[in-house]
């Protein structure tokens, strides 16, 4: 196993942060609250950096030392940590290939249901309890931006925002229809459903103002009741609100907030990060870009089939990748479908 001094660059790491501590303690900085809370972001990032390649490091040589003495107990427990240190470097090589603008950015995520009736609302909700759970077992901060529930379960839509380091980079893979397949619990005779819903991903543009102009005129802005159960203001205040682009025909919705000021201004970050994806795609000419293309969500257009019977299988169409542990992928468990679609991208590339 070889060491990576080389992709760390060290020296330029330890100088940023020199700089960064002489900014922040500057006496003035803290008259601007934005750009304060930017350079202690960038200053936590490059120090967790360091720390890791210390104890990256450490292990290493731990496990050098243990070969030299030759001692069989130290040398079992040094090969579980060099297992484990390649893992982590692994995943560190993974991040390197995340080299987009925002793929640093925090994200939304909004699942559609789509053909299959109740079965799909179903199965839409199952879908955002997936990506719930993966955000929790990443430690990334989950937020529910907003919910349209399914008329007897499920529901027909929801949107969550899911906030860390990466969470953008990683969660765009995702984007995409997905297809389940099983034994229908809403049919009566027992037959196999087939269910399909989308995921849409677009990253969250801090300052978005500075990256992109939406005139007043070309947006329409409705307030009304907060939905769901409890609280003082459901049903009372008209908290919630609802913007529609005109020009792009997008709808976007936010709920979950306290006042309606703090509504509007999740719902416009979330209209931004649509249009700045629309942007970004037609600037690089693809069908899918940032946000995905727009899919058609049935037959033939899923990157992805969840199989419970009549067997137990979930496999990816685009890389061929797949799992016979389907509760583990219900649970949250994606990496693995993750980290192959982002290692195939770049081998396109």
């Amino acid at each position: 196993m070889k060491r990576r001094e080389g992709v760390f660059d060290l020296e330029n790491l330890k100088k940023n942060l020199l700089e960064l501590d002489g900014k922040l303690q500057s006496q003035n900085i803290w008259d601007n609250q934005e750009l304060a809370s930017k350079l202690l972001k960038e200053q936590k990032e490059i120090k967790t950096t360091l720390e890791q390649y210390k104890n990256w490091n450490t292990t290493f040589e731990d496990a050098q030392l243990s070969l030299e003495l030759d001692d069989e107990s130290l040398i079992t427990e040094s090969f579980e940590n060099i297992k484990k240190l390649e893992r982590e470097l692994d995943k560190f090589d993974l991040e390197q290939m995340l080299s987009g603008e925002y793929d640093k950015n925090d994200a939304i995520l909004t699942v559609n249901s789509g053909a299959g009736g109740t079965d799909a609302q179903d199965w839409a909700q199952m879908l955002l309890r997936m990506y719930m759970r993966w955000a929790q077992i990443h430690n990334y901060e989950c937020e529910l931006l907003d919910k349209s529930d399914g008329e007897e379960a499920g529901i027909k839509s929801a949107t969550i925002k899911i906030s860390g380091k990466w969470a953008y980079g990683y969660s765009k893979a995702e984007k995409g229809v997905h297809r389940l397949v099983r034994i229908s619990p809403f049919n009566a005779n027992g037959k196999r459903q087939t269910s399909f819903a989308s995921l849409e991903v677009t990253p969250v543009i801090e300052d978005f103002e500075k990256k992109i102009t939406i005139p007043p005129d070309e947006i329409e802005v409705e307030t009304m009741r907060s939905g769901g159960a409890g609280g003082q203001n459901v049903n009372k205040v008209e908290t919630a609100v609802r913007i529609y682009h005109k020009p792009t025909g997008i709808v976007v919705k936010c709920q979950q907030e306290r006042s309606q000021l703090q509504n509007k201004e999740t719902a416009m970050q979330m209209l931004a990060s649509k249009l700045l994806a629309i942007k970004q795609t037609e600037h690089e000419q693809k069908l899918a870009g940032l946000k995905g293309e727009v899919m058609d969500v049935n037959f033939g257009s899923q990157i992805r089939s969840y199989v419970f019977h009549p067997y137990k299988l979930v496999k990816d169409h685009r890389t061929g990748f797949e799992m016979g542990n389907v509760d583990a992928v219900m649970n949250g468990e994606i990496d693995g479908f993750i980290e192959e679609y982002l290692k195939f991208g770049e081998k396109k590339n």
